[in-house]
């Protein structure tokens, strides 16, 4: 009986001294790992873990290795840390634009569209030569415009004038006398040449009719030389204007379908 219960006290303060030693154990090993935690850090080179060693522990050579634990992120999954600039989480591969870095010290060429040159200069003229980047040309486009279309407003005004006192004059009703506005006040109807005024203001009306079908065309050819310029100015952007010009001079064959004998004569080659 001695003996069953002094085999249950020992069995019972061996374990209570197992359990002892595994808390402290465990305390121990919780200790070192909150001292010891990695923390990613990023840098301008790269994603990269931050490691701080407990106060414990000696760094004696700088060979001496330490173990870093894995690094898990909310979910559990596991958070793996290149040398590049991106990062790999679950799976999926998060890499940052780079194209803005790799365009640095390009020149871009500007290649201008002439089809979109020509209808610009068609909506609105003078438009296709600031996409084509002709910016000199813009104020003699518009100079030509303003100047036509004042032109064409005065030659009509003045057209009109003139052909009411025209028709005031050939017909018969005294009170009609719009043509006596050409005149000061001083002078009288009595005292004109009516057979002179006639011709005078005949010839003033077909004056200034055909002056302004003149400004109108003109017009309306320079509407068309704006459009046409545009679309050459951007067909020929990047035209080779180098002074390396030459001429080739080489005698050659005529087949002439009249004839079974062949014509002599030079043929001249430009290269530019």
């Amino acid at each position: 009986m001695r003996k069953t219960f002094k085999s249950h006290i020992r069995t019972l303060v061996g374990t209570v001294v197992t359990l002892c030693l595994l808390v402290v154990c465990s305390v121990g090993a919780s200790a070192q790992s909150n001292t010891g935690v990695d923390k990613p850090v990023r840098t301008r080179t790269g994603v990269h873990k931050q490691i701080t060693p407990p106060s414990d522990t000696v760094m004696a050579t700088p060979s001496t290795a330490y173990q870093r634990s894995p690094v898990l992120d909310e979910s559990g999954d596991t958070v793996k840390f290149v040398a590049s600039d991106s990062l790999i989480l679950a799976g999926a591969t998060f890499v940052p634009d780079t194209a803005s870095a790799t365009n640095l010290g390009r020149l871009r060429v500007f290649n201008p569209d002439p089809k979109r040159a020509m209808w610009l200069s068609a909506l609105c003229p003078g438009l296709g030569q600031i996409y084509n980047r002709r910016y000199w040309k813009l104020p003699i486009v518009v100079g030509a415009f303003v100047g036509l279309g004042y032109g064409t407003a005065w030659n009509n005004r003045m057209l009109g004038d003139y052909t009411k006192a025209y028709r005031d004059i050939t017909d018969n009703d005294p009170n009609t006398r719009s043509y006596m506005n050409f005149f000061p006040k001083t002078v009288k109807e009595s005292d004109l040449d009516k057979e002179w005024l006639t011709r005078a203001l005949r010839n003033k009306r077909t004056y200034y009719r055909r002056y302004r079908d003149i400004c109108i065309i003109s017009m309306v050819a320079v509407y068309l030389i704006n459009i046409v310029d545009a679309y050459v100015d951007a067909s020929l952007a990047h035209f080779d204007i180098s002074s390396d010009l030459s001429m080739d001079v080489t005698p050659a064959t005529i087949d002439t379908k009249n004839s079974r004998i062949p014509s002599f004569g030079l043929q001249c080659a430009f290269n530019f």
